[in-house]
Order: structure tokens, then sequence, then C-alpha cells
């Protein structure tokens, strides 16, 4: 017990010493990060000789733990990470990213899935979905027990998804405005086409519905209305709080990535997955030490975390725009200020219909912050906050009936919407699906074979792109 007394007393005189000096709030921030990093790294159970359940271990199998645990890490040593997951159990196109589909279009930086209905009628107008760019798609994809492309489709909606390319050296020139030009909005002329509708409804989630903001501002600008709804999930359009990520971006830094791969190259998916593992080193890092090098434990198997591993590269130039334009300047939120596709971009100017769904342990887009978007928007909007974090909050399968989720009319602050608000037990997802029903238009009947006569069937779902993985 003298260790761990010792460890706390030493952890709380680091945080009080951080707490009395004098120094500007982002200073002070960082300083806090660097310490519980350090706290986090320098727990006794950290270490082999301090953790008494690993000692034990060691003892019952007479060495055989602390062996398999050497084995594991020369195994993670040569695979260059950490293992989360036991990956053996799953494969995408199997047991992952499972729903029936067909690729329907492609170019050199998506390709777009159009999904086979499940019900004997559907809407007229489909769902275009926009996952993140920094990982794979089928986060929205898992399981069949927990995909909300599937409970999608099971509402009767058609449904489209755009899987990004994992960047390679030649794609390395591909810029934010590529894939606003060639990934958003030729996605949603790809699925009006095959639907033949002049609006769809969209869904950006992260990343991905910071994408679907600038598209939508560009066409609003340009008088275009293709979009009939539009539904943010944990996503920033306002980067003015931007939680403990933010502390790796400044001018020094992002100037650095600048001269190093703005006028092309690689960002690569490898050092975004450590910076947001460092954002959680206790969950996704320390505790995979503990299990498996000092315990000489396999992870368990884990969809999440196996999606999770699968990171994606990103090109230079489109990486720098966004870390510049949003996270350091957040230009999005000014009028004017931020130009894409020629286009100054004025969100105020989007008058379409949206669902800003926030969760309320969200490290990466804390849910205050994605509460502006309701003051940035121009149109009617929704706004939900759910349980749980960035990943587990937004995966939250109805049929599970798990958690809750919080609703009520807007106001001019989160805190303020929060004290009103209605909790209601279970998934946010009922509350979107029955709000989505009212920009569906008419059922029709559901077609069974997909794209037209244009856009012809390429591959079966889920693709070629998806299963490029970082080697």
């Amino acid at each position: 017990d003298y260790l761990r007394q010792s460890y706390l007393i030493n952890s709380r005189f680091l945080s009080d010493w951080i707490e009395a000096l004098e120094a500007e709030p982002r200073a002070k921030e960082r300083l806090r990060f660097i310490a519980r990093q350090f706290s986090d790294a320098m727990s006794p159970a950290n270490f082999a000789a301090t953790n008494p359940e690993a000692l034990k271990l060691a003892l019952e199998t007479r060495g055989e733990s602390l062996a398999q645990g050497i084995r594991l890490l020369l195994e993670d040593v040569h695979r260059g990470r950490i293992s989360t997951t036991d990956e053996s159990v799953f494969e995408v196109g199997k047991n992952l990213a499972a729903t029936e589909g067909a690729v329907i279009f492609e170019n050199e930086l998506i390709q777009l899935i159009q999904y086979k209905p499940v019900t004997p009628t559907v809407f007229k107008r489909p769902l275009v979905m926009f996952p993140p760019c920094i990982n794979k798609y089928y986060i929205l994809d898992l399981r069949p027990e927990n995909s909300l492309v599937r409970y999608v489709v099971e509402q009767g909606h058609p449904a489209f998804m755009v899987s990004w390319r994992n960047i390679t050296e030649e794609l390395g020139h591909l810029t934010w405005d590529d894939y606003i030009e060639r990934g958003v909005l030729k996605a949603l002329e790809v699925a009006s086409a095959i639907c033949a509708v002049e609006k769809v409804n969209a869904l950006g989630f992260c990343v991905g519905g910071t994408m679907l903001g600038a598209a939508l501002a560009v066409m609003a600008a340009k008088g275009e209305n293709r979009v009939e709804s539009a539904t943010f999930l944990a996503s920033m359009l306002d980067f003015s709080g931007t939680g403990d990520i933010g502390l790796f971006i400044d001018e020094a830094s992002v100037a650095a990535r600048e001269a190093a791969i703005g006028g092309g190259g690689i960002m690569p998916g490898r050092d975004l997955a450590l910076v947001f593992s460092a954002l959680r080193a206790n969950d996704l890092v320390w505790s995979y030490v503990v299990n498996n090098y000092l315990k000489g434990k396999s992870p368990d198997a884990f969809d999440l975390l196996y999606w999770n591993a699968d990171s994606t590269n990103l090109p230079g130039p489109m990486y720098c725009w966004y870390a510049r334009n949003t996270y350091l300047e957040n230009g999005l939120r000014e009028p004017g200020r931020t130009v894409v596709l020629g286009v100054p971009v004025d969100l105020g100017k989007i008058t379409v219909p949206a669902y800003v769904l926030a969760t309320r342990e969200d490290h990466i887009v804390p849910w205050r912050t994605a509460y502006s978007t309701t003051r940035l928007l121009g149109g009617e909007m929704r706004f939900v906050l759910g349980a749980s974090g960035h990943v587990a909050g937004i995966i939250n399968p109805a049929s599970k009936n798990k958690r809750s989720h919080w609703t009520g009319a807007l106001a001019a602050d989160p805190e303020e919407w929060l004290a009103a608000g209605k909790e209601t037990p279970g998934s946010w997802w009922t509350d979107w699906s029955a709000w989505l029903e009212g920009f569906g238009g008419e059922r029709v009947k559901g077609r069974a074979r997909l794209g037209n006569v244009k856009f012809k069937l390429i591959e079966p779902a889920p693709g070629r792109y998806v299963k490029h993985r970082i080697a």
C-alpha cells in the first residue's frame, strides 16, 4: 500500500503544482495533459514488479504468463502497435460491413455503396451517409446486431454509403476541395440520379459531418438545393472548444506539417491513431500493456476496437487545410472567412432542416461544442444528446434498449438546454428514425436491382477500398 499511496500523493502534488502556476490558460491545459500522461504511465500497475496481480499470476504459472507476455510484446513490436482486440475473429465483408449491397460508383477518392432494400416498400428519398475519412466506414456497419446501416435499411430508407479511400503516395496531392467535390457532392449527385429524385437526405459522422456542412454551404451559395435534410452525428462546425485534441494543434505544429506535406504527401494514419490513443491512454494503452505483456493474456474480440485499429492515411494538403482552417483558425463559423471550391462559406445560409446529435462523454467532439451547430445553421433544427462517448454513444442499437438520450427545445446555451431537457431511456436511434421519416417522401415499391443504366454494379459491398489496410 506504500507504493500506491506514494503514487497518489505524487500525482496529486504534480496536479496541485500546475494549478498554482501563473500561466496562460492554453499553456496550463497542456501542462495538465502532460501531467495526466505522466501520472498514467507511472502507475505501479504498469510495472511487473509492482503489480500484485501480475506477480501472483507469474507465480501460479511458474513464469509462463511473463514468457507469454514477452511473446505478445514481440508480436506487437513487429506489428507496430499495441493489440487491443483479437483481430483473427473479424473479417471485413464477412462478419463486419456485411450488409448486402453493391458498389455502384467509384473514382480515385471514393466508392459509393448502395444497399439492397429489405422491406416491400421504401421511402422515395434515399439517405446518403458520410463517415469520417480518418477511419473506415464500417463503424456504421459493424455486426448485424449493431449496424446503423442495417437499421436504416430495415426502417425502409434507400441507403448509400461513401467508402473513403486509404490514401497512397500517388494520391497525396488531393485537397479538401477534392474531398468536397469528388466525395460529398459527387455522392449526392449519383444517389439522386439512381433514385430519380431532386433531393436526398444526408448524414455526416465526425469529420464527415464537417465535410457535409462545408458542402451544404457551397450549395447554398450557388443556389443549389440537393439535400432535403441533414443529420450531424458527433460533428463540429464550430471548433472553439475541441477538448484535449486541440492541445496537439498550434501554429508551429501546423506550419511544420505544411512545410513537410502541405504541397503533397501523406499524413500517416498511424500518427493520427497514436494521438487518439493518447487522449484515453489508460483505456487504450496502459490497460493493454498490463493485460497483454504483464499478464500474458491475449485481448478479447471487440468489433469497435478492431475498427479503431483500422486507421487510414490522409493526403497531406487535405489534412493541412483541415488542421489550419478548423482546429487552428476556426474559420468555418465566421461567414466569408473560409473559401471552399472558390465559394466563401456562410453556414447561416444553410436552411436545410438538421438533426444534431452529440454524446455526453465525447472527448473528441465535446457536446457543448457540437451544440454550437444549432446557432450557426439557418434552418429548423433538433438537438439530441446521447449517453456515453464518441463511438459507443453513436453505435447504440435501438434493439438493446441501453443508455438514455435527452431531448428538448433549443435554448440560448447548452447548459440551459440540458437543465430543461427530458431524459428518455433507450437509444437515440428511435428518435432520429421518427424525425427522418418526415423527410423520406412517399413510399414506393422497393427495387431489387441496384444502380441504373448509367451507374452499373462494379462489385459487391463492401468493395475494395475498405479492405486496403495500412501495412
